[in-house]
Protein backbone atom coordinates (compact mmCIF):
# COMPACT_ATOMS: atom_id res chain seq x y z
CA UNK A 1 0.00 0.00 0.00
CA UNK A 2 1.33 3.43 -0.90
CA UNK A 3 2.26 5.77 1.96
CA UNK A 4 2.87 9.53 1.84
CA UNK A 5 6.49 10.62 2.22
CA UNK A 6 5.61 13.84 4.05
CA UNK A 7 2.79 15.09 6.24
CA UNK A 8 0.15 17.10 4.39
CA UNK A 9 -0.11 20.56 5.89
CA UNK A 10 -3.39 21.96 7.21
CA UNK A 11 -3.40 24.59 4.48
CA UNK A 12 -2.98 22.10 1.63
CA UNK A 13 -5.53 19.71 3.15
CA UNK A 14 -8.11 22.49 3.55
CA UNK A 15 -7.50 23.81 0.03
CA UNK A 16 -8.27 20.34 -1.31
CA UNK A 17 -11.48 20.24 0.73
CA UNK A 18 -12.63 23.72 -0.32
CA UNK A 19 -15.07 22.35 -2.94
CA UNK A 20 -16.59 19.64 -0.72
CA UNK A 21 -19.16 21.90 0.93
CA UNK A 22 -22.91 21.36 0.70
CA UNK A 23 -24.56 23.58 -1.91
CA UNK A 24 -27.10 26.13 -0.70
CA UNK A 25 -30.54 25.35 -2.17
CA UNK A 26 -31.93 27.92 -4.59
CA UNK A 27 -35.13 29.37 -3.13
CA UNK A 28 -37.67 31.41 -5.07
CA UNK A 29 -40.93 32.96 -3.90
CA UNK A 30 -44.37 32.03 -5.18
CA UNK A 31 -47.00 34.62 -6.09
CA UNK A 32 -48.60 33.95 -2.70
CA UNK A 33 -45.30 34.77 -0.94
CA UNK A 34 -44.30 31.25 0.11
CA UNK A 35 -40.66 30.18 -0.44
CA UNK A 36 -40.48 27.18 -2.81
CA UNK A 37 -37.84 25.27 -4.75
CA UNK A 38 -37.68 26.03 -8.48
CA UNK A 39 -39.64 23.87 -10.96
CA UNK A 40 -42.08 22.66 -8.31
CA UNK A 41 -45.69 23.49 -7.57
CA UNK A 42 -46.33 25.60 -4.49
CA UNK A 43 -47.52 23.52 -1.55
CA UNK A 44 -49.50 26.41 -0.09
CA UNK A 45 -51.55 27.58 -3.08
CA UNK A 46 -50.96 24.89 -5.74
CA UNK A 47 -49.76 27.26 -8.49
CA UNK A 48 -47.01 26.48 -10.98
CA UNK A 49 -45.94 29.01 -13.64
CA UNK A 50 -49.06 31.07 -12.99
CA UNK A 51 -51.49 28.14 -13.40
CA UNK A 52 -53.46 26.22 -10.79
CA UNK A 53 -52.14 22.65 -11.00
CA UNK A 54 -53.10 21.14 -7.63
CA UNK A 55 -55.84 21.68 -5.10
CA UNK A 56 -54.82 24.15 -2.41
CA UNK A 57 -54.50 22.86 1.14
CA UNK A 58 -56.84 25.47 2.65
CA UNK A 59 -59.99 24.52 0.66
Amino acid sequence: MALPKKKTSRSRRNMRRSHDRVAVPNVIYCECGEPILPHRACAACGNYKGRQVTESADV
